[in-house]
């Protein structure tokens, strides 16, 4: 019994060394990425504040439900919970450039094969992309250019 409570502890020591990789490589699910988005943009906030932000957005979800979403995104090692009041505060565990930078790159390997130029193309080619938009990326395009 000592033994087998020996190798559990000394796994979970472990497996903490790998937590702060793992954060690089959290891919978000859509309900979790609009939790983490007022989180970014607020910073750290109470359940009742992320939820009300939440439900200025979309349909109306239930309390319980975005309580539950939050505590399971703490498990996941994606929220941060500060205990030491009556109101529990959330916060961002991961960084907002990471997680957007490895989703862009999932998605860009995915459904481009890896190409951001074969990405950019299809960026420019859509209706949506307007003539002020195609200015900034000629503008950026130009400084990186000049960086070089």
């Amino acid at each position: 019994m000592i033994f087998a409570t020996y190798v559990f502890n000394t796994y979970l020591w472990f497996m903490t060394l790998f937590k702060k990789d793992m954060a690089t490589e959290i891919v978000p699910t859509k309900t979790e990425m609009d939790v983490l988005q007022v989180l970014w943009h607020y910073g750290p906030s109470t359940v009742r504040f992320v939820h009300d932000k939440l439900n200025e957005q979309k349909e109306i979800v239930q309390y319980t439900s975005t309580l539950k979403l939050m505590q399971v995104m703490k498990e996941k090692g994606m929220l941060e919970r500060d205990e030491t009041n009556m109101k529990h505060i959330y916060s961002a565990a991961v960084a907002e450039d990471k997680v957007k930078g490895n989703m862009l790159g999932r998605f860009v390997d995915s459904m481009y094969n890896g190409s951001p130029s074969n990405l950019m193309m299809a960026l420019l080619d859509n209706d949506k992309t307007s003539g002020e938009e195609l200015q900034k990326i000629k503008q950026m395009l130009s400084k990186m250019d000049n960086v070089k």
